[in-house]
């Protein structure tokens, strides 16, 4: 009964209109039929750079394994392999800088910015304190740029698992 349906909207808009409506188009595959949108999370940029950071540093290895067998000669060189290619596929895909750019261990006035740039620790005064010692300056994204996400792949898939094959 469709068929017949089709048939006769397709014949009469045809006659009348001297096309077929998109709808009708579609039906019969004259059109094809657009691609639903793919959905992105708000976890996929954070399982890519993870991801990347894997790839490139193997960062997952080192902070999922057991190293408290392992000596601290030993720790210290896997560290240095790991922490090198790390910060280099982080400078490839952002920039960071300081949220507050003074020494650390010089004293620092309160500045007038966003209250969430700022963490107070210690000895902490009911109301906002003047300044403070800087123990660390705090990081800021400037700039994130990271390669496109392919639709088909699936995020949660951090780094395959890898067969030798002989």
């Amino acid at each position: 009964m469709n068929r017949l349906a089709l048939a006769f909207r397709s014949f009469f808009a045809l006659l009348f209109q001297g096309s077929l409506p998109p709808d009708i188009s579609t039906e019969l595959g004259l059109i094809p039929k657009p691609a639903p949108a793919p959905v992105v999370k708000t976890s996929d940029g954070a399982l890519q750079l993870l991801g990347i950071l894997q790839r490139d540093g193997r960062l997952l290895d080192f902070l999922l394994e057991d190293i408290a067998g392992y000596s601290d000669e030993q720790v210290g060189a896997a560290v240095r392999d790991v922490q090198v290619q790390c910060r280099e596929s982080l400078n490839r895909y952002a920039q960071f800088a300081p949220v507050l750019d003074a020494a650390e261990g010089s004293y620092v006035k309160t500045p007038s910015v966003k209250p969430e740039t700022l963490k107070f620790i210690g000895n902490v005064p009911a109301g906002l304190p003047p300044g403070g010692v800087l123990r660390h300056r705090g990081w800021r994204a400037v700039k994130i740029e990271l390669p496109a996400l392919n639709p088909k792949q699936d995020h949660t898939v951090l780094a395959p698992a890898e067969l030798e094959v002989e």
